[in-house]
């Protein structure tokens, strides 16, 4: 049978050891149908063969982006960007011209910002020198930190406080009032529901399910902002998706997108297990996982957080904070419950991703998957855990000896990309610089790696991400962490496919693999690194299907 569509005349890395380089590619069906030289190749085409001239640009397997939060990404496209803004003039300006333009909106939610926005600690008053009569909020950067204004706060509820989980908290002033500053998720929740995007929070604040159950109008709101997100990322040349929050409500607005031909990449979505939850609830993961389970849409995976972020001092150290003696946070999980909980979920057979980026909360996981490992023995467990920010160097060489996969975001490093060096470094503080952000260490240390951007708090441009992860400077009194363009590229397709145990769907071009395939705007092997991200991705095929036309 003749293919579908040929990607021609093009420096294709297959990622595939065997046969690791060819000229043209063939999709037929939904899979590669084969790969080879230019003539090879085209000598295959029917009457109703479309072939595209790469013009000696790079393609690539997909990428894979291992670790976001689409649907929240989805519907923060409509919110205000301020990453990149700095003073509390420019935040004014920026937040009236958005409300002139939203007059309606019951909530004004702004995106991105950074912990020195101001120059100093963000409060409801600052907020209410920009607008005091209607609802305002901001979302910091990393998505652990809100701040709101008293218009918010009195709105949901919250102005007087709010009784929260350990580790989620609304902060309280002098006057015996919320300040502004609410950290984690279900602190900020209520006023995330001013916007009407309760339901698309669930999943990452609680772990529950909406009640009731929302009606088909309902459900094609939510489905419109998934598309967004979905676009969005094609666009970027990304075809399978590790979502890192979830539940089975996201599951179903994905399956329904699936059946109506509007799943534009292959989502994995995990049952978040909260530290409020039983063990039994574990039953919701096995059968999360029975019902979704095909190329397209799957979870097999529980994901938990160990700790917050190092900016707002919630990150689990093994050390004082410099600028906070006597101060290192406390892990969401005591050590003893944590490592019964990961060896449950390993016994039913599930993968486990946590959320550990101090080095304390790295150490307490490591402890939790050797427990697990010790007590079922080995499998093909391929746990992971994700930013691995900071990490003492004896728990660098647990990861390879454990099997652990480092899911890792190249945009965060302070300075790599969006996020300024300052207030992070100053919270590591120097005499921990060479223990921050560790990529090389880790990959030398034996880690499988992958790749992503935990969209939207960062850009999910894989371009981007790649100039990043090449670009880093070091920091002072601290090793080059930068690892091999060849070692990127993988970590953003093969690793990240087998990272998500997808590594016999997609990851690399083979014959009889998903046709999931993205072609570059420039030839990546002989661009500067610093020029990667002025090239946008050209083309995105998922499974035999243009999901994205640029410039061909």
């Amino acid at each position: 049978m003749p293919p579908d569509l040929i990607v021609s005349n093009a420096r294709v890395l297959t990622m595939d050891p065997a046969r690791p380089r060819a000229e043209a590619v063939a999709l037929a069906r939904g899979r590669i149908q084969a790969l080879g030289p230019r003539g090879e190749i085209e000598a295959l085409a029917g009457l109703e063969t479309r072939i595209i001239d790469a013009q000696g640009r790079t393609v690539l397997p997909g990428f894979v982006e291992s670790h976001l939060h689409l649907v929240l990404g989805g519907a923060e496209l409509a919110h205000l960007q301020v990453g990149g803004l700095h003073g509390i003039d420019a935040l004014r300006d920026a937040f009236r011209g958005f409300a002139d333009r939203h007059p309606d909106r019951p909530l004004l939610m702004a995106q991105g910002a950074d912990y020195g926005m101001i120059g100093r600690p963000m409060t409801r008053h600052d907020l209410d020198a920009i607008l005091p009569d209607r609802p305002i909020a901001i979302t910091a950067a990393d998505h652990h930190t809100v701040w709101a204004n008293t218009a918010a706060l009195k709105a949901a509820g919250i102005l007087s406080g709010l009784a929260t989980p350990h580790g989620h908290e609304v902060m309280m002033g002098g006057d015996g009032l919320a300040t502004g500053e609410l950290r984690e998720f279900e602190a900020f929740a209520p006023v995330i529901a001013l916007g009407g995007e309760a339901r698309l929070n669930i999943g990452i604040a609680t772990g529950g399910e909406p009640a009731p159950w929302p009606d088909a109008a309902a459900r094609a709101i939510d489905k419109a902002k998934v598309l967004a997100g979905l676009r969005h990322c094609a666009s970027h040349g990304i075809t399978s998706l590790v979502n890192m929050d979830g539940n089975r409500y996201t599951l179903a607005l994905l399956a329904e997108m699936r059946d109506a031909g509007d799943l534009l990449g292959r989502v994995k979505v995990p049952f978040h297990f909260k530290p409020h939850m039983d063990m039994a609830e574990l039953d919701r993961a096995d059968a999360m996982s029975a019902e979704f389970d095909d190329d397209w849409l799957c979870c097999r995976f529980v994901k938990m957080f160990m700790d917050g972020v190092i900016d707002s001092g919630t990150a689990f150290m093994l050390n004082d904070y410099p600028d906070q003696p006597g101060h290192r946070s406390e892990p969401l999980f005591d050590a003893a419950r944590f490592a019964a909980i990961a060896t449950e979920i390993d016994r039913r057979g599930l993968q486990i991703a946590v959320h550990a980026i101090g080095d304390a909360a790295v150490r307490s996981t490591i402890d939790g998957y050797e427990a697990a490992l010790r007590a079922n023995g080995p499998r093909d467990s391929r746990h992971r855990i994700e930013h691995i920010e900071m990490i003492d160097p004896a728990d660098i060489p647990r990861l390879g000896a454990l099997g652990i996969t480092a899911s890792l975001q190249p945009s965060h490093p302070p300075g790599a990309m969006d996020f300024p060096l300052q207030p992070t470094m100053d919270r590591v503080g120097r005499a921990r610089w060479g223990d921050a952000y560790l990529w090389r260490s880790l990959a030398e240390g034996g880690a499988p790696l992958a790749f992503a951007s935990d969209w939207p708090v960062t850009d999910v441009s894989v371009m981007r991400g790649i100039k990043a992860a090449l670009t880093r400077r070091p920091y002072e009194g601290a090793r080059d962490e930068r690892l091999p363009l060849a070692e990127t590229l993988r970590a953003y397709t093969a690793g990240g496919a087998w990272a998500a145990h997808r590594d016999h769907v997609t990851g690399t071009l083979r014959p009889g693999m998903a046709a999931d395939v993205v072609m570059l705007g420039c030839d990546i092997e002989t661009t500067p690194p610093d020029e990667i991200d002025r090239h946008p991705v050209a083309l995105t095929v998922c499974g035999g299907r243009i999901t994205h036309e640029g410039a061909v």
